[in-house]
């Protein structure tokens, strides 16, 4: 047996699994919350282009050890930090946000989702190799490595993608063996950085969305339309759902934002068209995920691949989160896709490849550090 075809067969295989079902429902949930367009399976096509591309970077990088993170992590860093600034300078906005480039083809990417997967592996990089450094070093040190793209990716308007860094350093530290009173230092100086941030970091319609997301009633057909619809839409569905066949749906009917129905609002087509029982489930299989990297976490030869798969998993959990508290009411509305369920190119591919690199740190579990 080959070195190659035994890397493969050694796969985690109920995380391929789970990775795969996710993937196929979310064209099918993409499928159905554009059934109201004149070309419905448009976006669905497009994402099974995307997911194709995903599940072959996803096979590469499982093969390949992930130890190439100690030379590979600060280039990619750099770069992605750059692409940062040239969206910043280039992009047009949509939505009040210059988060994507245009490259022709109705294709475009948003460097912000490859920013915070690089910020993960030079963030375990650096607490792997200086795991002995004063605690307040440590912090300050982090600090830096995040704050570059934190504020280029607020500057552009893009306060989900911001918001991910949180639980993403807050776990890498935790895990790197912070001490207890810098983490709770840490938490209260970003509570107090809230305030400054709402009232000088945020357009009046971000700050909008923070206030319908208090109370949707201020603005029932402004800022918490969205809000409103979505608790409609959701509760609408019961418990089994009104079926993918029903063309009478508040999506269908256009009282959720039409542009973002199968993006930032798939969850309100999931919980619509399977009720409440379809979004158990869904919760069930994506907390399956996050545990099958915990234990690839755990099974980990070294501090490298600990580090790294906690800091996806707090990416991934946030992204969950987040995408899926907006619409019923435990998070403000912010911008950010359900993975491997929401439309999403490079977010696709970022998904791919991260649960690729947590793959890898399964295959080689058993295997000494080379380099």
């Amino acid at each position: 047996m080959t070195p190659l075809l035994r890397k493969f067969l050694g796969f985690h295989w109920p995380l391929v699994l789970i990775t795969l079902v996710l993937s196929v429902f979310g064209m099918v949930a993409i499928y159905a919350s554009c059934a109201w367009r004149n070309d419905p399976s448009y976006y669905w096509r497009r994402q099974s282009v995307w997911l194709a591309a995903g599940v072959v970077v996803f096979v590469v990088t499982s093969l390949i050890d992930y130890r190439w993170v100690k030379w590979g992590a600060l280039p990619i860093y750099v770069f992605t930090v750059l692409m940062l600034a040239f969206t910043l300078v280039v992009a047009k906005p949509i939505n009040g946000a210059k988060n994507w480039i245009s490259l022709g083809g109705g294709v475009t990417i948003e460097p912000s989702q490859f920013a915070v997967l690089s910020g993960v592996l030079t963030l375990a990089l650096f607490l792997s190799k200086f795991s002995a450094m004063h605690g307040g070093l440590r912090v300050l040190c982090c600090a830096a490595i995040c704050g570059a793209p934190c504020m280029l990716i607020l500057a552009a308007h893009n306060l989900g993608e911001t918001l991910v860094w949180i639980p993403v350093l807050l776990a890498m530290l935790f895990i790197g063996g912070l001490q207890l009173r810098y983490l709770i230092a840490l938490g209260l100086a970003g509570i107090g950085f809230i305030p400054l941030m709402v009232n000088f970091g945020l357009k009046r319609y971000q700050r909008g969305r923070i206030t319908a997301f208090l109370d949707p009633d201020l603005d029932p057909t402004g800022s918490g339309w969205g809000l409103k619809q979505s608790l409609i839409a959701i509760g609408s569905g019961g418990w089994q759902g009104k079926g993918l066949a029903r063309t009478d749906t508040q999506v269908d009917l256009g009282f959720i934002p039409k542009d973002e129905t199968h993006t930032d609002y798939i969850f309100v087509t999931i919980g619509e068209r399977w009720g409440f029982i379809g979004g158990v489930v869904l919760v069930c299989v994506f907390a399956a995920l996050l545990l099958m990297c915990l234990h690839a976490a755990w099974c980990s030869s070294d501090y490298l691949g600990l580090l790294m798969v906690t800091g996806i998993v707090g990416l991934l959990f946030f992204h969950i989160f987040q995408n899926i508290g907006m619409v019923i009411q435990l998070m403000p509305i912010t911008g950010l896709p359900l993975p491997l369920i929401s439309y999403s190119g490079t977010f696709a591919l970022t998904v791919m490849f991260a649960l690729g690199l947590v793959n890898s740190v399964w295959v080689h579990r058993k295997e000494l550090p080379q380099f």
